[in-house]
């Protein structure tokens, strides 16, 4: 008689913490979209979507790291767990993002543009190199199993 559910493994254990990176890597793309459109058109409205899509980047991104802890828990996951590089880039990118928010807090023009912006922008640039650092050691683990 078979069983239900099998033991996870390696092969076949999925990561809590894949579910939740993606949502502040958008919201956090879209801040910088939507804080670009701002500065074009000074419609108020793109300043209050930065503000709702940062907090909500924030949120997911403190369920990611939740996530990644009960990951790196389970003796299924934690091969599948990214490298530290690409661990401490993405909390960066979370402190920056906070820092974003702070910059957002302000009032009025002054804050998104100048600092609101460049905030944004270098937090879609730290979440490039966070892609690249996991890219980087998922080509290194492919290379070293046979």
């Amino acid at each position: 008689m078979a069983t239900l559910h099998s033991p996870p493994t390696a092969s076949n254990a999925y990561p809590a913490s894949a579910l939740f990176v993606p949502f502040p890597f958008v919201c956090f793309t879209l801040t910088l979209i939507t804080d670009i459109l701002y500065w074009r058109t000074s419609n108020l409205m793109w300043s209050n979507f930065s503000d709702w899509l940062l907090f909500f980047g924030l949120i997911f991104g403190a369920l990611s790291i939740i996530a990644g802890l009960i990951d790196l828990a389970r003796p299924a996951t934690r091969a599948l767990r990214p490298g530290w590089p690409a661990v401490i880039a993405y909390l960066v990118v979370l402190v920056l993002a906070i820092i974003n928010s702070f910059i957002h807090a302000g009032d009025g023009w002054t804050a998104i543009v100048p600092y609101g912006l460049a905030a944004s922008l270098i937090t879609v640039i730290a979440m490039i190199a966070c892609v690249y650092l996991t890219a980087e050691q998922r080509s290194a683990d492919a290379w070293r199993t046979p």
